[in-house]
This record gives structure tokens, C-alpha cells and sequence, in this order.
């Protein structure tokens, strides 16, 4: 039976040191700050952004909210963004994605400036972590890589397998593995034999977007699965990319969904908004 990776746990602890040194921060007149721009009436986004105004109150973060209707144009998005670029007391600037059609969502990434892009999207965060030199990482690979750490899993050497090539999770996910010396595959819709390489992997994470598409037969014995999806089936229940209940017997350690992965996200978010606030206070 595999160990469980209790992210709720390791989030929490993650917010801790979060918490005291924003405390600290505070005593010196300084409150890091958080901007979150959500466009239009997408329910999961409303979930997600609710969730980290939440976590910066918890943490005596300020969090400052923009939801702006569907029908806003991109000149106005953007306005929004450079006011906010140009305001001292937001350190952190995340537009939430997905953004409606209309709006392009390249442009709009790569006008938050990337001293305050704490989503690590921009172009020029994204090439500070392919040369290993960077500021912030993006909140889910980042997050996974804690609770690695967290869990003493050793990276170096093994077979890390990443199923999955998207800008937000597949491709820095393996960017990671591979500066802690793993031995990395990226697979995708095109991947042939693709269950053949997924049992090579003696960490695999899952990043698809499909419900159970991992099962039993796709993993290693002893293997450590990471769940990154969510996913809501037909019955209203969430469940990840990962058939939990036939992988759970053959792993050794298992990320659950919920409880797994998705704390992890929010509490790097934090974490990196804090990094934001020291370096733009040279602290």
C-alpha cells in the first residue's frame, strides 16, 4: 500500500514560514501584496481565486481583487495591468487563466512585468528557469518539488517520467526534476508505447487532464505517482488524472485528489508573492 503525500499537511507547513516572515516584513513597514484579476463568470476560476484571497488573509497578505465582466476588452485588461505594474504596494500580479476567447492570452501574460509575475509565466521567467538562475518557479511544479523534499524522495538518478507538455505544468515540472539531477521523459498525445514508458518511471506525474487515465498497468511497482488533475466526473465527484484506488496498491508514495497537489499550488503562490516583496524592498 503506498504512503499518502498529505498536501494539505505540507502546505501548511509551508504557510507557517510563509506566515512569520511576513510577519517579520511588517515590522519593517512593509505588507506584501497580491493582485488577482479574474475576467468573466468561470466557476472553477471563481473557486481558485476565492480560495487565494483566503490564503493571503490567513497569511496577512493584502489581497487586492479584480473581477472584471466578460465583455472587457483587451485595451482595458491591459490598462488594468500596467496601473497595477507601476503600484508599489502589489508586489504580485496574477491574471487567472482561462481567459475568455477574445482576449489574447500571450499578450496579456507577457504585459505583467516579470519582477511581479509570481505565475512565472513570462517569457523572461521561463528562460531563467531553463538556465537554473531564477526568481520564482511556477506554482505547481514548484509545489511538487516541496512535497518531494518534504517527503525525502531522492530525485537524483532515477527514471522521472512527466505525462503531459504544457507551459504551467509539463514542461517546467521536467525542468526541475532534471536540475535535481533526474533522469527525465515528457510524454504527450503523440508518445508511442506509451505505457511501456511510463513503467519506467520510478516518479511519475501525471499532468494529462484526463480522468483515471493512469491505471495500474502504466506503473512501476514501488514507483511514486504524482496526481496533478482535477477533474469532475459525471456524478459531481472530483477525481485526478491517476485510477487512485488500482495505482494506490502498486505504488510506494501517492498524491491524492483532492488534498494532494492543489493545496501545494496555492501555498508556492504565497511563497512566491513573500520572494516578490523582499526583492522589490531590497530586503
Amino acid at each position: 500500500m503506498a504512503k499518502l503525500i498529505d498536501g494539505k499537511v505540507i502546505s501548511a507547513a509551508v504557510k507557517n514560514e510563509v506566515a512569520t516572515e511576513v510577519a517579520a516584513l511588517k515590522e519593517k513597514g512593509v505588507t506584501p501584496g497580491l493582485a488577482v484579476i479574474i475576467v468573466g463568470e468561470d466557476p472553477a476560476s471563481k473557486v481558485y481565486v476565492a480560495n487565494k484571497e483566503k490564503a493571503c488573509e490567513q497569511l496577512g497578505m493584502a489581497s487586492f481583487k479584480y473581477a472584471l465582466p466578460e465583455n472587457t476588452t483587451e485595451n482595458e485588461l491591459l490598462e488594468l495591468i500596467n496601473k497595477l505594474n507601476n503600484d508599489s504596494s502589489v508586489n504580485g500580479i496574477l491574471c487567472q487563466l482561462p481567459l475568455p476567447r477574445h482576449l489574447n492570452e500571450e499578450l496579456i501574460i507577457n504585459s505583467i512585468i516579470p519582477e511581479k509575475d509570481v505565475d512565472a509565466f513570462h517569457p523572461q521567467n521561463v528562460g531563467k528557469i531553463m538556465i537554473g538562475n531564477y526568481d520564482f518557479l511556477p506554482c505547481t511544479p514548484a509545489g511538487i518539488m516541496e512535497m518531494l523534499k518534504y517527503e525525502n524522495i531522492e530525485i537524483e538518478g532515477k527514471e522521472c517520467v512527466v505525462i503531459g507538455r504544457s507551459n504551467i505544468v509539463g514542461k517546467p515540472m521536467s525542468m526541475l526534476l532534471l536540475h535535481k539531477n533526474g533522469t527525465v521523459t515528457v510524454c504527450h498525445s503523440r508518445t508511442k508505447n506509451l505505457k511501456d514508458v511510463c513503467r519506467r518511471a520510478d516518479i511519475l506525474v501525471a499532468a494529462v487532464g484526463r480522468a483515471n487515465f493512469v491505471t495500474a498497468d502504466m506503473v512501476k511497482p514501488g514507483a511514486v505517482v504524482i496526481d496533478v488533475g482535477i477533474n469532475r466526473l459525471e456524478n459531481g465527484k472530483l477525481c485526478g488524472d491517476v485510477n487512485f484506488a488500482e495505482v494506490e496498491p502498486v505504488a510506494s508514495y501517492i498524491t491524492p485528489v483532492p488534498g494532494g497537489v492543489g493545496p501545494m499550488t496555492i501555498a508556492t503562490l504565497m511563497k512566491n508573492t513573500l520572494t516578490a516583496a523582499k526583492k522589490q524592498n531590497n530586503i
